[in-house]
């Protein structure tokens, strides 16, 4: 079962656009950062405090995107995150990018990994938040 799902308004920025005014495909990634970051903030969850107090931070060991259409220069768009799973170490997310008629311009699965900050080896996710996305996956 999947978690509800967590979306962040954006706007296309001259800087994210080609010369063609088309969003340049590494900048969807930036996108997908900032909308996991606003996600998790929505949990309950400052990364930097989780860092500075638990010594943990979140990386990305996989990401998968498929480019779908193009986004322009000026457009409004909508940033989703959902959690597919937690368990262990691993949060398979599945994000995309759309505009506000809702269709998809970028599609991402994103797997993120619990790791120490001192070592960067994986550990389990923090208790709290395996139980904050058990309750949205019921």
């Amino acid at each position: 079962m999947k978690s509800p799902e967590f979306s962040w308004p954006v706007r296309v920025y001259y800087e994210d656009t080609d010369s063609g005014g088309v969003v340049y495909h590494a900048r969807y990634l930036n996108l997908l950062e900032r909308a996991r970051t606003e996600w998790l903030r929505s949990l309950g969850v400052e990364q930097d405090h989780l860092l500075a107090e638990s010594g943990l931070l979140f990386l990305v060991s996989r990401i998968a995107v498929d480019y779908l259409r193009p986004a322009r220069f000026n457009q409004q768009l909508q940033v989703t995150v959902r959690a597919m799973s937690s368990s262990g170490v691993r949060m398979p997310l599945l994000q995309e990018v759309r505009d506000l008629a809702g269709g998809v311009h970028c599609r991402a699965e994103v797997i993120v990994v619990c790791a120490r900050a001192c070592d960067l080896k994986p550990v389990r996710l923090p208790r709290f938040l395996t139980e904050e996305l058990s309750d949205g996956l019921r």
